[in-house]
């Protein structure tokens, strides 16, 4: 015999019984998760990133300087992969995409990287002496704050990307979390070094670098609350990502491999980078 329908609740409208209520907890409980997602891996790709590079330099110098150029290019692998095998692919699949407009996005957002680190704001050091941010006479603690600004509005954007990600889809957004920690470890090595060279004692660097990693969450829950209601923004969103992977690798870290040209130590290079696009490529596969 057939059960009857659940009568409708007081002032509840017609469609909108036992079954409505369960789908609207169901979008409710969805939502939550990808918050606490969003929460979660921002702090991944903030926080975590300054205790693990933190602890990078407690190990001694010769293990740091044999160890921090296979993690350069790990991360450009990295980032490259997360780019053209997850951002991109997501972009370019979204509905009612322009392919135009997305290229547009992209070439924006290069230049757009381009200005901010010619505005000495997005630069990134990967070794315990840093041409970029050295710190003349008397301009010690000058140099010491201008990484710390810079590497807050850095890590703004960063959370601005993560939330982006994970309001396409779950997956790509773990992908661009690991591609972030995996470029930011060691660019906060190399903060950490500056901020050292600009008389800052390790506690107070370490403090005030976790201060500035903080602004990845800050960054992921304005655009969680700021993209929710947009979502024909999200792919041009991915765009700009997608953008600042590039740039990093290419615009900033590949140059620092040049400067060893024996063939055993490029072979190691792109060794790393291989194992850094075959992580991406296995985690997006696996998580997918």
């Amino acid at each position: 015999m057939m059960r009857p329908c659940p009568p409708r609740g007081p002032g509840e409208p017609p469609g909108q019984g036992r079954d409505g209520r369960d789908e609207d907890r169901a979008r409710k409980g969805d939502i939550i998760s990808t918050l606490t997602y969003v929460v979660i891996f921002s702090l991944l790709g903030g926080v975590l990133s300054v205790v693990a590079a933190a602890v990078f330099l407690v190990l001694p110098g010769g293990w740091r300087d044999r160890l921090l150029p296979h993690f350069v290019s790990f991360a450009i692998g990295a980032l490259l992969g997360a780019a053209f095998l997850a951002l991109l692919p997501h972009a370019l699949a979204a509905p009612g995409v322009d392919v135009h407009d997305l290229g547009l996005a992209i070439l924006l957002g290069l230049l757009g990287f381009f200005v901010l680190e010619k505005l000495v704001l997005w630069r990134h050091c990967h070794a315990d002496e840093c041409e970029a941010h050295a710190p003349g006479p008397g301009h010690g603690h000058a140099a010491g704050t201008l990484i710390l600004v810079g590497d807050a509005i850095h890590n703004l954007v960063d959370g601005i990307l993560i939330a982006a990600a994970f309001l396409t889809d779950t997956h790509l957004g773990i992908v661009t979390a690991l591609a972030v920690a995996a470029h930011e470890i060691p660019q906060e090595v190399g903060d950490f070094a500056v901020l050292l060279h600009s008389g800052y004692s390790r506690g107070r660097a370490f403090v005030f670098n976790v201060l500035t990693s903080i602004t990845t969450l800050v960054g992921a829950l304005g655009a969680w609350w700021g993209l929710g209601g947009l979502e024909a923004a999200v792919p041009y969103v991915l765009a700009v990502a997608a953008s600042s992977f590039i740039y990093i690798a290419v615009a900033d870290l590949i140059p620092g491999l040049h400067k060893r040209l024996e063939w055993r130590v490029t072979g190691q290079q792109l060794a790393f980078i291989l194992a850094g696009v075959v992580l991406i490529y296995l985690a997006h596969g696996s998580l997918h």
